[in-house]
C-alpha cells in the first residue's frame, strides 16, 4: 500500500486549496466520529485537478446524504484508486454507515496481506472496522478469507499461540492426590499428564471466553462504528490521509498483530478473528494435551524424600533403596568423634594428682587432681549426651523416612485413581474446544 509517505505532499502545489479541502475533511471528520452526519454547511473548497482528496470528499458528503456520488467518485478514483477506496470505507466505518460501501471498495483499499511484510496501519484500521461489524457479515468474511489464503497456522510455532491465550501458566501443576507431596508433581512421568490436562482446561476456557463475548456483542446488537473512539486504528488513519500527520506507532507482521489479539483483555471483535486464525493450530494442541492428558502413571517410580530416592512400588517402599537411605542417615546423623582423648587427659592427670598428694602429703595436689576428676566426669557426661541426642535424631530421621514413603505409596495409588477422572476431562475439554473454535466469528 505504500501507507502514507506521499500523503502530505499531494496538496502543497496549490496551499490555499489545500487548506481548504483539509478544514472541511477536519470538520467532516469530527462530525462522522461524534454523530455519523457530514457538517451541516455545504462543501466549501475548489476541486484540484490532479489531486484525489477532494473528489473523494464531495463522494462521501454525496453517499452521506443519499445523494449519487458517481461523477466526484469517478474522479477520484482516476487519481488514485487505493487511497479514495480506503478513504471513503474507513469514513462510512467510522459513521456508522459502512454497509453502504461498494464490494470492490474493500478489496482495492486492503490490497495484500503477506507473512513476509508488515501490516499497513490501513489494513489494520479496516481489519479493526470488518471485525467489530462495520460492514456487516460480508466485512468480516472478506477479512477471514484473507487471513484464510495465507495458511497461518502452517509456519506458526503451536507454543507461542498457546502462550498468547493463556499466559503466566504455573511452572508445576499439583494435583490433588500430591498436595501433601509437591516435589513429588515435579517428576516428569507424574507432572506431564497433569501439566497437559490443566492446559487443556485453560486453554477451553479461554476460548469460552472469546467466544460468549462475542456472541453476547452480537445479541446486544453492537458492532457499528458510529461512536469511535477518535484513539481508534480508523479515526488515527482518516486523519493520517486527510491531513499531514502520521499513524503512531511502528507497523507489526501479521502474526505479532493475531499473537496480541488473542492475548487477555484484546479487543474481543479481534480476539474472535485471531481464534479463527488459531483454529487449526488449537485444534492440533488440544489433540496432543488430550493424549499427554490419558498417559498412565508407572508403576513404579523413584520419588526423592528428605533428600534420599526411594523407589515406590504398588505394594509399597523397595526394601533395598529404604535400606540404602537408613544407612545414609546413620551415617549422617553420627558424627565421627575419635578416642575421647578429652576425658582421658583430664582423668589421667587427676589420677597423677592424687597419687602425688598420697606419696607428698601435699593438699594442692589432692584439690587439683578431685578438681580434674570432676572435669573428665563432665566431659564424659557430655560424650554420652551427644551420643544419645544422634540416636534419637537418627531415630526420627528413619521413621519420617519410613512414614513419608508409606504415604508417597498412598499418594501414587490416589494419582493413579485420578487419572481416569482426569483423562475423562481432558476428553471433554479438547470435545468442546474444538467446537468452540469450529464455530468461529462467521456463526455471528
Amino acid at each position: 500500500m505504500g501507507e502514507f509517505s506521499a500523503l502530505s505532499t499531494d496538496l502543497t502545489a496549490n496551499p490555499q486549496a489545500a487548506t481548504e479541502v483539509h478544514r472541511y475533511a477536519e470538520a467532516l471528520l469530527t462530525h462522522l466520529a461524534a454523530n455519523g452526519t457530514a457538517p451541516p454547511a455545504a462543501p466549501g473548497f475548489r476541486d484540484v485537478p490532479g489531486h484525489w482528496l477532494p473528489p473523494a470528499v464531495e463522494a462521501l458528503v454525496a453517499i452521506l446524504a443519499g445523494d449519487d456520488p458517481l461523477e466526484p467518485l469517478s474522479r477520484a478514483a482516476g487519481r488514485d484508486q487505493q487511497r479514495t477506496a480506503l478513504f471513503l470505507c474507513l469514513a462510512l466505518a467510522v459513521s456508522g454507515h459502512g454497509t453502504r460501501i461498494h464490494a470492490s471498495w474493500l478489496g482495492t483499499a486492503f490490497g495484500e496481506l503477506s507473512l513476509d511484510r508488515p501490516v499497513t496501519h490501513g489494513q489494520r484500521a479496516l481489519w479493526l472496522a470488518a471485525a467489530r461489524g462495520a460492514y456487516g457479515p460480508a466485512g468480516k468474511i472478506f477479512v477471514l478469507r484473507k487471513l484464510d489464503a495465507l495458511a497461518v497456522g502452517e509456519h506458526a510455532d503451536p507454543e507461542q499461540w498457546v502462550q498468547a491465550l493463556i499466559p503466566g501458566e504455573p511452572a508445576v501443576v499439583v494435583p490433588a492426590s500430591l498436595v501433601d507431596f509437591p516435589e513429588m508433581a515435579e517428576i516428569p512421568e507424574l507432572a506431564r499428564p497433569a501439566q497437559a490436562a490443566a492446559r487443556l482446561g485453560r486453554l477451553r476456557k479461554r476460548c469460552a471466553e472469546i467466544t460468549s463475548a462475542r456472541q453476547a456483542d452480537h445479541g446486544s446488537g453492537a458492532g457499528g462504528s458510529a461512536a469511535a473512539s477518535a484513539e481508534d486504528e480508523p479515526v488515527v488513519v482518516l486523519r493520517s490521509l486527510i491531513g499531514p500527520t502520521r499513524p503512531a506507532g511502528p507497523m507489526a507482521s501479521l502474526n505479532a498483530y493475531l499473537l496480541e489479539d488473542l492475548r487477555p483483555g484484546a479487543d474481543p471483535h479481534l480476539a474472535a478473528i485471531a481464534l479463527h486464525v488459531a483454529a487449526p493450530i488449537l485444534r492440533g494442541v488440544a489433540e496432543e494435551l488430550e493424549a499427554d492428558s490419558r498417559l498412565a502413571p508407572p508403576d513404579t517410580i523413584t520419588v526423592p524424600l528428605l533428600g534420599h530416592r526411594i523407589l515406590l512400588r504398588p505394594e509399597g517402599p523397595d526394601a533395598g533403596s529404604l535400606e540404602a537411605a537408613e544407612q545414609a542417615i546413620v551415617a549422617e546423623g553420627h558424627a565421627p568423634r575419635g578416642r575421647p582423648w578429652t576425658v582421658i587427659a583430664p582423668a589421667v592427670a587427676a589420677v597423677a594428682c592424687l597419687a602425688g598428694a598420697v606419696a607428698a602429703g601435699v593438699l594442692l595436689l589432692a584439690v587439683a587432681g578431685a578438681a580434674l576428676l570432676g572435669v573428665a566426669g563432665w566431659l564424659a557426661w557430655q560424650r554420652r549426651q551427644a551420643a544419645e541426642s544422634d540416636a534419637r535424631y537418627v531415630a526420627a530421621r528413619v521413621g519420617e523416612l519410613k512414614e513419608l514413603a508409606e504415604g508417597a505409596v498412598w499418594a501414587l495409588h490416589a494419582y493413579a485413581r485420578e487419572a481416569d477422572t482426569r483423562a475423562k476431562q481432558a476428553a471433554e475439554d479438547s470435545a468442546e474446544l474444538t467446537r468452540l473454535v469450529r464455530r468461529g466469528p462467521r456463526a455471528a
